[in-house]
């Protein structure tokens, strides 16, 4: 049976295990995959913002609304495609065709031990890295969008717990929900 999707996103707070999905599913995929956090993270280097030390604020509503109108574009217009950003699913709620994967870590612990191992940091730094992007994020997205749960399953068509599940069941998931078939390959 043919999917009912042609494009998927992959949205969640930090280390919840996004980029590792994305990955997998490329992989075994052969879609396209797109990290919006990486296009951020290269138009910090450009202005002199440290992710970890600045986050949102740092930026321009304008460049923020940017991203949005790109992101909006790309998943209607294109197939093919895993576009991971935090919010994403939530930008992608009212595109026919895109399935809206949001994953969160019930374990705030195992956000930090991630982080603290992504960048060889200590336990304190991870937990001010975590709520000083998470909290310039969103409250940047409140000014811009409005007052909203932005990671509240109701706008995702999948929510995967990834302290209860492992990166390969979590894929396993995605491709349950997606129907996949060997030979499914663009």
């Amino acid at each position: 049976m043919e999917s009912k999707y042609k494009n998927i996103t992959v949205s969640g707070k930090v280390a919840v295990g996004t980029t590792t999905l994305s990955h997998n599913l490329q992989t075994i995929l052969g879609w396209k995959h797109i990290n919006a956090g990486f296009i951020q993270r290269e138009y910090d280097r450009k202005h002199d913002i440290h992710e970890n030390m600045q986050g949102a604020m740092s930026r321009s509503d304008e460049h923020e609304k940017s991203i949005e109108a790109m992101t909006k574009k790309m998943l209607d217009e294109e197939e093919h495609l895993i576009y991971e950003a935090w919010l994403s699913g939530f930008v992608a709620k009212e595109i026919p065709g895109v399935l809206k994967v949001l994953l969160y870590c019930s374990h705030d612990e195992i956000r930090v031990d991630r982080v603290m191992n992504r960048e060889n940091v200590s336990v304190e730094n991870a937990i001010k890295w975590i709520r000083q992007r998470e909290g310039e994020n969103i409250e940047k997205w409140k000014k811009l969008y409005g007052d909203y749960d932005f990671w509240d399953p109701k706008y995702y068509d999948l929510a995967i717990d990834t302290y209860t599940c492992g990166p390969m069941e979590t894929m396993g998931k995605v491709l349950d929900k997606l129907k996949f078939k060997a030979g499914f390959k663009k």
